[in-house]
């Protein structure tokens, strides 16, 4: 049984409030979706996160085939950090944890994700080449469509 991380920080000119009040609202999931993905919730995206709450969405991750992706949000301590983990979906096992940090200037968004194929032997196979690859590009547009809306983060020096 193989579970692979994905580990990312992205620093931010905004408040750690301003940066959990976007964060906490599944709405703005779509915002930082890349488009070709056909991300939509289609149930529980309705009011700010809350521990327990069960949001169901569509997404299309490769080739055209839609998926119903359905995540709990199992841990909140606002505004330090959020765990979403799915239920139902493409994954043996997704485990998604966001946290946040006040830094100077800004906040620091730290980003862990455990998660396992399936299908085995074939689903390790695939994993360097199409899934790891499209995590990575996910998260790299992600990283700058909050570029894009909050600006970019410029260490102060001393």
């Amino acid at each position: 049984m193989k579970i692979y991380s994905l580990h990312t920080y992205q620093n931010l000119p905004v408040s750690i409030e301003e940066a959990w009040r976007f964060f906490s609202d599944p709405k703005n999931l779509k915002v930082i979706t890349p488009p070709y993905m056909g991300f939509d919730i289609t149930a529980g995206g309705d009011r700010p996160m809350f521990a327990g709450q069960i949001i169901q969405y569509i997404v299309t991750p490769v080739a055209g085939i839609k998926t119903k992706w359905v995540t709990e949000i199992t841990h909140v301590q606002e505004p330090h950090y959020f765990v979403d983990e799915q239920r139902f979906g493409p994954y043996a096992l997704w485990h998604h944890k966001h946290f946040f940090r006040e830094i100077e200037g800004g906040v620091e968004m730290e980003d862990i994700i455990d998660y396992k194929l399936p299908f085995g032997i074939l689903g390790r196979l695939v994993h360097r080449p199409v899934v790891r690859k499209k995590l990575e590009e996910i998260f790299n547009f992600r990283k700058k469509k909050l570029v894009e809306l909050f600006g970019e983060y410029k260490e102060r020096s001393v």
